[in-house]
């Protein structure tokens, strides 16, 4: 493989095969490292992770990665009433997503509780707004149509979920 010089967004690519994520923009890049790795894998594997119980009455909100002011959370929707048996399991949890990340990624577990009508309407909402308007004109600043194309039907399959 030859190196390059590329003044447009990195200061030297590799010419030959590349893998996807290579290959988009800077600004989508860090949107890709800085949420969606940890927090898609936590979806994903929810079940192995808390157990067939407590997959039943909870859920993973949202992840905030730490910086210098904070710790790393995991914010976890429960359903009214079973707030006790996940503050027990609390420690076993954060343990097993670290195993099963190889790396100290979650230091903290928030617990929200909620309703069971109310859990209803926030996957309405999650799936009507699964792209923000930011994000939005992030992907509409891309040049390449092929990306551009790619990236809106990647967040239509986040709506369908």
């Amino acid at each position: 493989m030859q190196y390059k010089n590329n003044i447009k967004q990195r200061k030297r690519t590799i010419q030959g095969l590349r893998s996807f994520k290579d290959t988009l923009p800077k600004n989508i890049q860090k949107i890709i490292n800085k949420k969606g790795h940890i927090y898609s894998e936590t979806l994903n594997n929810w079940k192995y992770i808390v157990g067939d119980n407590l997959f039943k009455v909870c859920y993973p909100k949202s992840f905030k990665n730490s910086n210098r002011f904070g710790v790393s959370t995991l914010l976890v929707m429960v359903k009214r009433g079973y707030e006790v048996d996940l503050e027990y399991s609390k420690k076993e949890i954060i343990d097993k997503m670290n195993i099963f990340f190889d790396s100290k990624v979650v230091e903290k577990l928030k617990l929200n509780s909620f309703d069971d009508e109310k859990k209803i309407s926030l996957d309405k909402s999650i799936k009507k707004n699964a792209t923000n308007n930011i994000h939005q004109k992030k992907i509409n600043s891309v040049t390449n149509e092929k990306i551009k194309k790619s990236l809106i039907e990647l967040t239509k399959v986040f709506k369908k979920k």
